[in-house]
């Protein structure tokens, strides 16, 4: 039986570790972090979310069906290694860096953000797939 105190806690957690998970991928080109953790962090709202309200409402949150965002996520780590190979690097994977400025603020992105979007989506929707396939089997 599902209490309230985690129905609530569950529908308030979704939303803050989708944001956190997002804050961890942006901050994973010089720092500790990335698209590996923050997929877990991603992939994990929407489990909690399903412990507390059951896998087919957590499933009608999803923007697409798991594998989707998989496939997604593999094709982007694919892409984003060979974004350097068409600006003539030697080596698969070699980062390629741009600025956006806003105003006196300036924005880096580069393909090492793209990769690890690719492992976002890999790692979340593979969390999500796994999980949410057992806890269907339990029922």
């Amino acid at each position: 039986m599902k209490t309230e105190i985690l129905k609530i806690a569950a529908a308030h957690l979704k939303p803050f570790l989708l944001v956190l998970s997002l804050v961890v991928l942006y901050r994973g080109h010089n720092e500790p972090g990335g698209g590996f953790i923050a997929g877990l962090m991603a992939g994990m709202a929407y489990v909690i979310y399903a412990g507390a309200f059951g896998v087919i409402q957590a499933k009608q949150l999803l923007l697409a069906k798991p594998l989707t965002f998989m496939g997604l996520g593999i094709s982007l780590s694919i892409f984003s290694g060979t974004i350097g190979l068409m600006n003539g690097a030697d080596n698969f994977l070699t980062g390629v860096w741009t600025s956006i400025s806003f105003g006196d603020y300036m924005l880096k992105l580069g393909t090492p953000l793209l990769f690890d979007l690719g492992v976002y989506f890999t790692v979340a929707g593979m969390l999500v797939k796994v999980i949410f396939s057992v806890m269907e089997e339990d029922v």
